[in-house]
């Protein structure tokens, strides 16, 4: 018998059959595998449930709903006031102001979407350009956002004209009345057009996010934007965080482009949280920019209902929620400032808790695990992003809390600061200025801190925490500086409460 081992077509291997002595296949039995060989998985028992959601994507902010309800008001102002620009004039600049959650955004980019299809159907050059500045917080970042933006489209225009033109010189070469109602006189002139367009083309190019003066990005964006005729709305969402971040230059630039530019128009539109944050502008930049200022003002807890039972409609299999479940999100957002993204971060949130617990139905008790666990995400990021010396302020009312100390006053939080403070060789503030921070800690609803009168000896602060202890010692030990402080117990004094 031959030790050549031969291969599936029969042929030989060359391979000495000694070598695969030791191999052993495992044994398959038919039970382990299905028809096409796959062995069930992980994910095989999870998707074998019944679907509780039918598109979840519309319970997302980014979501922008055909049909907002309650702010009818709002977009109708909006749209009266945009129209101009469908008749090539330019709209007064826009302010839109109102809390988190009060449809500022969705109807603002709902109307920008009217506006642009409109525009195409008229075939009116009219374009939206929306930056969030939130993420785009700097005068250098928003303009290079928006002259790459309008590079990329200008390059667009100029590839289809190009082909458009392409086309007509070719057929032009074989029969020259085409060119009879083109403008063009002969096949040289579009020739000529045509090499004048690919230098246009060549001249753009994008700006980097960092390495230019900023003048250089503001002439890119400036040409770019005004290459040709049309109307521009540019969209500045969260607004008061660029002027924060910034300052104002970048609204005193665009707020005043108009009076530079040839063939383009360009109007703001500002979106803002803060309905104070005009105050900080320049009084130029404030009357330019605030030609129009439109209000949203909070949902109250029936129109969250009709928002939820709106996007739940779409969002959820039929027979999915219980009666009690949209009244009860509705009723929670109400108390968060009438805040509609709340209500649907609650509804979703809800739906995907259910799906975990492998029902087909979501109930109240599902609505109240989400709100649980929204307001333990909330803290867990607030208690993140604090400074150290709040963390330190946050972490020694913690160590008082678990040293069975209530009622808490501003003294023996300073005592224990201090400690933690020599603990990890971190400065050690002013007694009035930690008092500063349990103000704020308190304001952000981390500490509830209320200021009590003792009579003769003054008044003092009692504080205690109004956040899950443990889940928020976990997150400040998770700090690397903080971490060395895990297991220190400093001295807490005694005290004799009369």
């Amino acid at each position: 018998m031959r030790s050549d081992i031969l291969d599936p077509e029969g042929g030989e291997t060359g391979v000495d059959s000694s070598l695969l002595d030791d191999v052993v296949l495992d044994d398959v039995g038919p039970e382990e595998n299905d028809a096409d060989g796959a062995s069930p998985g992980l994910f095989d028992d999870l998707l074998e449930g019944e679907p509780i959601f039918e598109n979840k994507e519309v319970l997302r902010p980014s979501y922008t709903p055909r049909k907002l309800p309650h702010r009818e008001e709002q977009i109708n102002s909006m749209a009266t006031i945009l129209v101009s620009a469908l008749r090539g004039d330019t709209p007064s600049n826009i302010l839109i102001y109102g809390k988190t959650g009060t449809g500022k955004t969705a109807s603002a980019k709902f109307v920008s979407d009217e506006l642009e299809s409109t525009s195409q159907k008229y075939e009116v050059p009219c374009e939206v350009e929306y930056i969030n500045c939130e993420v785009t917080d700097t005068q250098y970042r928003v303009l290079a956002q928006l002259a790459n933006k309008f590079v990329d489209k200008n390059e667009a225009v100029i590839d289809e004209r190009l082909e458009e033109l392409t086309e007509l010189r070719e057929r032009a070469r074989e029969d020259e009345s085409v060119l009879g109602d083109t403008g063009f006189a002969s096949v040289e002139v579009v020739t000529d057009h045509i090499e004048s367009l690919r230098a246009d083309r060549e001249a753009f190019e994008q700006v980097p996010m960092t390495g230019w003066p900023t003048d250089r990005v503001y002439n890119t964006f400036f040409d770019a934007v005004d290459y040709h005729e049309r109307v521009v709305v540019i969209m500045l969402d969260e607004i008061d965080k660029l002027v924060e971040k910034s300052g104002d230059d970048t609204l005193y630039n665009l707020s005043r482009i108009n009076s530079e530019l040839e063939s383009s128009r360009v109007s703001i539109m500002g979106i803002s949280n803060d309905l104070k944050f005009t105050d900080f502008l320049d009084p130029r930049v404030k009357s330019s920019l605030g030609e129009e200022e439109i209000v949203f003002p909070p949902y109250d807890a029936t129109q969250l209902r009709d928002i939820l039972r709106h996007r739940a409609e779409v969002a959820f299999e039929d027979g999915a929620l219980t009666d009690d479940v949209i009244p009860l999100c509705a009723a929670f957002a109400a108390q968060e400032h009438g805040d509609a993204r709340r209500a649907l971060d609650l509804l979703r949130t809800a739906g995907e808790l259910a799906e975990r617990d492998g029902t087909d139905e979501v109930d109240e008790n599902h609505v109240r695990k989400a709100q649980e666990k929204i307001e333990l995400d909330r803290v867990v990021e607030v208690v993140r992003t604090l400074p150290t010396q709040s963390k330190l302020v946050l972490f020694a009312i913690i160590m008082l809390e678990k040293n069975g100390v209530h009622n808490i006053n501003t003294g023996e939080v300073y005592n224990v600061y201090q400690s933690l403070c020599e603990e990890i060789d971190v400065d050690t503030l002013t007694q009035r200025r930690v008092t500063d921070l349990i103000s704020e800690l308190d304001m952000l609803g981390i500490v509830n801190a209320v200021v009590v009168s003792k009579g003769r000896y003054g008044r003092t602060k009692e504080i205690s925490l109004s956040v899950p202890i443990e889940e928020t010692e976990a997150v400040l030990t998770s700090d690397s500086r903080l971490s060395e402080i895990e297991n220190t117990q400093p001295f807490v004094q005694t005290r004799f409460d009369s």
